[in-house]
């Protein structure tokens, strides 16, 4: 094993098998739980507001602060459930696997708070080509899987703490920790090619489209931008970063729902949590605020969709809807949409690959919504 990866694998691939209900054992009525991506209902594409299917996501965690949905450029769904990450087809509408602990492997099959393993996956994220698929846990694993052989490529160097947000440049892998700690990895190197802190928690983490930025989140409500160079000392699990972000941004509530915009270089969307639900819209090179929206809701998530020209946030308290936003200018917004049918909070969203046809939507009530746009 080479130096700084970790020994401890311990992770399976299985093949998906009519009827498995393989879910760390509970649903939230007490039910028998359900095969995850079970088709709840199909409803016909009109009106536009409601939802062409219906899954279902048994045992999906209600954190705000995870990130546990993810679409590959080739469609492919990935959605972490407890300790198992299930991989759902969206164009063949199927199951292919999940990949999951081995049983028994500590510390992976101990019991956390209400029964959940301490093992949970905290975050999700695909690579630029759509193969690689890199998993963040609550305890600071990152498990590599290439998706077309169903074969891991090992774990990189953990963090000391849970991972909350991963996000890809090309080869470059870069991971944020509950401790604000960021880390950029090259899987085909064993040692860190990077290393940074930031002040508060990381929640969200995205490298801008033109890959010449880094834009991180924290849970004490700071974005920050940091420069596209990596290349920093990091020994052991320390990280001290050579120079500070490019410029630092606050709001009154977690950075956790953020974005950049595809078409226009420097500017960042975010939202506002429950006491805020402001959707902002920043200019990072001048580092300021440039319009918000006052949502009044709490915004869990938001993706733009380019080809649309349009941005799209999931609310959580009061409305657990997700609304549309025009963007013919992306500094200035016009709501045109809601969409509605969960009845919980909106705490993921993804968009299908180009020309983005469908939006696709995992809520606090354990079911994940196709939309079509």
């Amino acid at each position: 094993m080479p130096q700084g990866r970790c020994v401890q694998k311990g992770w399976l691939w299985a093949v998906a098998e009519e009827g498995n209900t393989n879910t760390d054992g509970w649903n939230q009525n007490g039910s028998t739980p359900l095969q995850p991506f079970a088709e709840l209902s199909r409803e016909s594409l009109e009106p536009q507001s409601k939802a062409a299917m219906k899954l279902a996501a048994p045992s999906l965690l209600n954190d705000y602060y995870s990130n546990l949905l993810a679409c590959s450029r080739t469609g492919l769904i990935a959605l972490a459930l407890g300790s198992d990450v299930y991989l759902w087809n969206s164009e063949t509408q199927s199951l292919e696997g999940r990949v999951h602990p081995a049983q028994g492997s500590a510390p992976h099959s101990l019991p956390g708070r209400a029964g959940r393993p301490r093992q949970a996956v905290s975050s999700l994220c695909w690579s630029v080509d759509g193969r690689l698929l890199s998993i963040g846990t609550r305890q600071g694993l990152i498990q590599l899987w290439d998706v077309e052989t169903k074969i891991t490529l090992g774990c990189l160097r953990p963090h000391l703490s849970g991972v909350g947000a991963l996000s890809w440049k090309q080869n470059l892998l870069s991971s944020g920790s509950v401790l604000g700690r960021i880390h950029h990895h090259d899987p085909r190197v064993p040692t860190l090619v990077g290393a940074v802190a930031q002040q508060g928690g990381v929640c969200s983490l995205q490298w801008s489209p033109g890959e010449d930025r880094l834009a991180s989140g924290s849970k004490d409500g700071r974005l920050s931008v940091w420069d596209g160079d990596v290349a920093a000392a990091a020994t052991g699990q320390t990280a001290k970063p050579l120079r500070p972000p490019l410029v630092t941004m606050k709001q009154p509530s977690a950075v956790k729902a953020m974005g950049w915009c595809p078409w226009q270089r420097h500017v960042i969307a975010t939202g506002g949590g429950w006491r805020d639900g402001e959707l902002r819209i920043w200019d990072t090179q001048s580092a300021s605020c440039v319009n918000s929206y006052a949502t009044n809701s709490q915004i869990c998530s938001l993706l733009w969709a380019e080809e649309r020209r349009s941005l799209v946030c999931g609310h959580g308290l009061p409305h657990h809807d997700i609304s549309c936003w025009a963007a013919d200018s992306p500094t200035s917004l016009d709501r045109s949409h809601q969409l509605k049918g969960h009845t919980d909070r909106v705490l993921h969203l993804a968009m299908s690959p180009a020309p983005a046809s469908r939006l696709f939507s995992a809520g606090a009530d354990e079911r994940v919504h196709v939309w079509s746009l």
